[in-house]
């Protein structure tokens, strides 16, 4: 599916009870292809969805009838549809239990509608991939073919140790999504190491030294501070299998 196809066709439900929020999301979303629909309560913005269905949810989590944890909870019993957050709430670990419970990204009140939009493709971009080969990221410096388990930096082959690549597999399968640092842990060492975070710390800087990434300004991984780590990458590095 190419972008432009996914983006004429990808439908999204706005679930906020702020009416100039709504606005601004229906227009901002409609300008760039998108189909729009809106709710302003989690009751309304379940129906919607059931009845309606979507490509993607923007989800308040401050609503009037219910918390918006307890409407991705209950979302998530029946639909794996990608879910983007829009909260006021600094704290961190509300962040991560958000994101461990299903929410595939966050956005912090306020914020710009660009920073949104990328978002969105980067998760509508992974929701078209699934059930397909996994794509190749290659963007003139950075090339890692998962199906191939290659990885080249410049055309030469990086020596990654086995954890080194699963996790670097693990960001770029979610690109553009936080991977929470439970979930990391989880994956690369088992429910008995989700404390163990300078296991991660260790890893991430072995992982940025070898593929030439600077954690100050970072062109592939970004740092989430408190929550965990994102592949980021221009839409156009993108390649088929």
């Amino acid at each position: 599916m190419n972008e432009l196809h996914s983006r004429s066709s990808a439908r999204v439900l706005v679930i906020d009870d702020e009416p100039q929020i709504r606005k601004f999301l229906d227009i901002g979303l409609r300008a760039q292809g998108y189909q729009v629909f809106t709710a302003e309560t989690g009751e309304a913005g379940l129906l919607a969805l059931a009845t309606q269905g979507a490509d993607l949810v923007i989800l308040d989590l401050g609503l009037p009838d219910m918390d918006g944890h307890e409407v991705l909870k209950r979302l998530r019993e029946w639909s794996e549809v990608p879910v983007i957050l829009l909260t006021v709430r600094a704290d961190e670990r509300e962040k991560v239990a958000a994101l461990d419970a299903g929410a595939n990204d966050y956005v912090t009140k306020p914020f710009g509608v660009q920073e949104l939009m990328a978002r969105a493709r980067a998760l509508l971009r992974t929701q078209a991939t699934k059930g397909e080969a996994p794509p190749v990221f290659d963007d003139g410096q950075l090339r890692i073919d998962l199906a191939r388990r290659e990885v080249l930096l410049r055309g030469e082959p990086v020596p990654l140790a086995r954890k080194e690549y699963a996790l670097l597999a693990l960001l770029l399968r979610h690109s553009g999504r936080v991977v929470t640092q439970p979930q990391m842990l989880r994956e690369l060492w088992g429910e008995s190491h989700q404390d163990d975070t300078h296991y991660l710390r260790v890893l991430v800087g072995k992982l940025r030294q070898k593929i030439g990434d600077n954690a100050a300004a970072p062109r592939w991984i970004v740092t989430e501070p408190g929550v965990g780590l994102r592949f980021i990458g221009d839409a156009n590095s993108w390649r088929g299998p």
